[in-house]
């Protein structure tokens, strides 16, 4: 039996391949005219808004991450709502930067006993078997990777899984029994150290170059970068080990970390956003079991739009970005 979060995949891409062809917008396009009802609005209790110091020229730099639904990863999670509900992240910084790999942030000195930041009380401590969701029913798997004339736009063809999808609006790689979310371009995950350990949430990255895929189910995943990621993807690479920062001087200052419903609304009636003063931003994302993104995702995989000669006939998981996008304030 098909657990429900793949069951749409079936229904919703059994289209025709005659009326795919006939389709020859751009994936932009397709997004562009989806109707209201298939996008789906992310609370402000999952929205965590990063604000690092100005930038050499004094431009603001704000960061904003989407925490990831149940039933991934909550435990973290719940950490990082407990520490950015305590101003914890405030006066810490981007400690790391790696190139095409990762921009982390945390406390310089969060190993060092007698110098690390006190942790809030209450925080969970977390199993490695968290790192992946069990399915109540088994998945029964497709094989897009054989016959490459049967691939579907939004169960796809995954060499790290048998198989890949989406989830709630997450990209999800599956074995049948488990799922788990997958290392993607802007994916924010939980620094940690050797096994057991498992990291509390105190120390985050965002991956900012390829894919690295084979950290899936190794480190919690617990957001995405929905807004921003050019502030943390342009940072000085680290030239240390992992590209961690030689002097303190190098590190890039964390203002605060804010969960957005903590945040005030914005009043358009006021200036308090072109004065800097941070208000709570709104995002919508296309939802993944909508007609709009199974075209949207074979458009990405099957580009016909004019400037393409070849379509590529396939796509990697992660090259079909969910469309997220920010709305005006009310």
């Amino acid at each position: 039996m098909l657990k429900p979060a793949f069951l749409f995949v079936a229904a919703v891409v059994a289209t025709s391949g005659a009326a795919r062809e006939q389709d020859r917008r751009s994936p932009n396009e397709i997004v562009a005219a989806a109707p209201a009802s298939d996008w789906v609005a992310i609370a402000p209790s999952d929205l965590l808004v990063m604000t690092l110091a100005p930038d050499a020229g004094g431009k603001p730099r704000q960061v904003v991450i989407q925490l990831m639904p149940p039933p991934f990863s909550q435990g973290w999670v719940e950490n990082i709502r407990t520490l950015a509900r305590a101003g914890w992240y405030d006066g810490l910084s981007v400690n790391r930067v790696q190139d095409n790999y990762v921009a982390q942030w945390g406390d310089p000195d969060g190993e060092d006993a007698a110098k690390a930041k006190k942790l809030p009380a209450g925080l969970r401590v977390m199993d490695r078997a968290d790192y992946a969701h069990q399915l109540n029913a088994i998945a029964v798997l497709m094989n897009p990777c054989g016959d490459r004339s049967k691939v579907r736009s939004v169960w796809l063809c995954d060499p790290y899984a048998p198989g890949a999808s989406f989830r709630r609006g997450w990209p999800v790689s599956t074995d049948g029994a488990r799922e788990w979310p997958v290392h993607c371009y802007g994916m924010v995950g939980v620094g940690r150290g050797m096994p057991p350990d498992t990291g509390s949430g105190a120390e985050l990255y965002a991956v900012i170059g390829h894919a690295p895929r084979h950290l899936d189910r190794n480190i919690a995943l617990v957001g995405r970068v929905v807004e921003g990621i050019e502030h943390l993807s342009s940072l000085p690479r680290g030239t240390e080990a992992l590209g961690f920062y030689k002097t303190p001087q190098e590190r890039v200052p964390i203002v605060s970390i804010r969960l957005a419903r903590d945040l005030p609304e914005a009043d358009p009636a006021s200036s308090s956003e072109a004065a800097g003063q941070q208000t709570r931003p709104r995002f919508q994302y296309l939802s993944t079991e909508s007609a709009t993104f199974a075209a949207y995702a074979d458009a990405r995989a099957n580009r016909r739009d004019p400037f393409f000669i070849q379509p590529a006939g396939g796509a990697d998981v992660c090259n079909i970005p969910v469309p997220v996008r920010r709305l005006p304030a009310p």
